[in-house]
């Protein structure tokens, strides 16, 4: 060892340290996530929630999923006397009918889209506006009596809401002798087709406005409140607060609400327009649920009303998915999440 230098002594040492140091080993591979019960097994785990569920999915199957054979009438010359089975089949001539310039048709589709925009322009804000408003507020039971008074016309049946405007709009209402008291010119709603829509839209806020506000006030319950103690200590402002707390907050719930009324945009309330139809003609209130009332029921044109329900059914489709995958490329979840990249 005597003729070995500092410097070869200490490289050396080194590597006799090197090879007796432990050489780590490969970490373990990824655990799955997915569990490894069959599906007997999870089925028995479930089974008393299975159970519990399974009158809801009777109820679905038998009112939803299974009248959904009855759409092939909209291919057919169907009449009721001889059965779907014996009817003639026509193809898509239903649908030739409806799209080649029936006016009916297009003054029922008119209609539908008029209503449907100023229900989407009046009648969605207003719900989540009253929630703002009612999470506001306080005094909480001041805040409860407000929401028993704006829940209760949702239990109102369309007739009474009908009859109770037709009442106080009408003549020799209320509205009327306010008028003649104050010497102005008597009003003419109740029966008057220009004011028909704005009166659908009116008695639509009115009715269903309060009960649109549960999911907005749930999900301005969810929301962190440390957000806005950490917002106030920041400065912000009650609207700045609202901007941009508050808003982002219901954001998910407002989308989810939208693409729902979207794809249901066709649909703007049977019973409440057939009450009034009478009053002021097919011109002004004749939309494709009562066309396919008039037409199917009480025309008998059954093939051709199905094909008007059926174009309905599918053109909500589309718009759900389409209005669904617009969210997504906002960075929202939407109705369901998209595929995993």
């Amino acid at each position: 060892m005597g003729g070995i230098d500092v410097d070869e002594r200490m490289w050396m040492s080194a590597t006799a340290t090197a090879q007796h140091e432990e050489v780590p080993s490969a970490p373990p591979p990824p655990v799955s996530s997915r569990s490894t019960k069959t599906f007997g097994q999870k089925l028995r785990r479930d089974w008393g929630l299975l159970l519990f569920a399974l009158p809801g999915v009777a109820v679905v199957l038998c009112f939803q999923y299974i009248p959904l054979i009855g759409n092939v009438i909209a291919f057919k010359d169907y009449q009721p006397f001889i059965g779907i089975l014996d009817s003639d089949w026509v193809a898509f001539d239903n649908f030739s009918i409806l799209f080649n310039g029936d006016p009916a048709f297009l003054n029922a589709l008119k209609n539908t889209m008029i209503i449907t925009f100023l229900q989407l322009l009046f009648t969605f804000p207003i719900p989540i506006i009253l929630a703002l408003m009612m999470n506001s507020l306080i005094s909480d039971r001041f805040k409860r009596v407000v929401q028993s008074v704006l829940y209760l016309p949702h239990f109102l049946s369309w007739v009474v809401v009908v009859a109770l405007f037709q009442h106080v709009l009408g003549y020799n209402g209320p509205l009327e002798h306010f008028m003649s008291a104050i010497g102005g010119p008597a009003p003419s709603i109740i029966g008057n087709p220009d004011f028909f829509k704005p009166l659908l839209v009116l008695q639509d806020i009115w009715k269903n406005a309060g009960w649109g506000t549960i999911l907005f006030l749930a999900a301005l319950a969810g929301i962190d409140q440390n957000l806005y103690e950490a917002a106030a200590v920041d400065g912000a402002s009650r609207w700045r607060q609202l901007w941009h707390v508050t808003l982002p907050g219901i954001r998910p719930v407002v989308i989810l609400i939208l693409i729902l009324r979207i794809g249901d945009i066709l649909t703007v309330g049977f019973e409440q327009i057939v009450l009034q139809q009478p009053a002021v003609g097919l011109e002004a209130s004749e939309v494709l649920d009562t066309y396919v009332y008039n037409n199917g029921i009480i025309g008998g044109e059954w093939g051709i009303s199905a094909a008007v329900g059926l174009v309905k059914g599918v053109i909500g489709v589309i718009l759900v998915l389409s209005a669904n995958k617009l969210a997504h490329m906002f960075g929202e979840a939407g109705i369901y999440k998209g595929a995993a990249k």
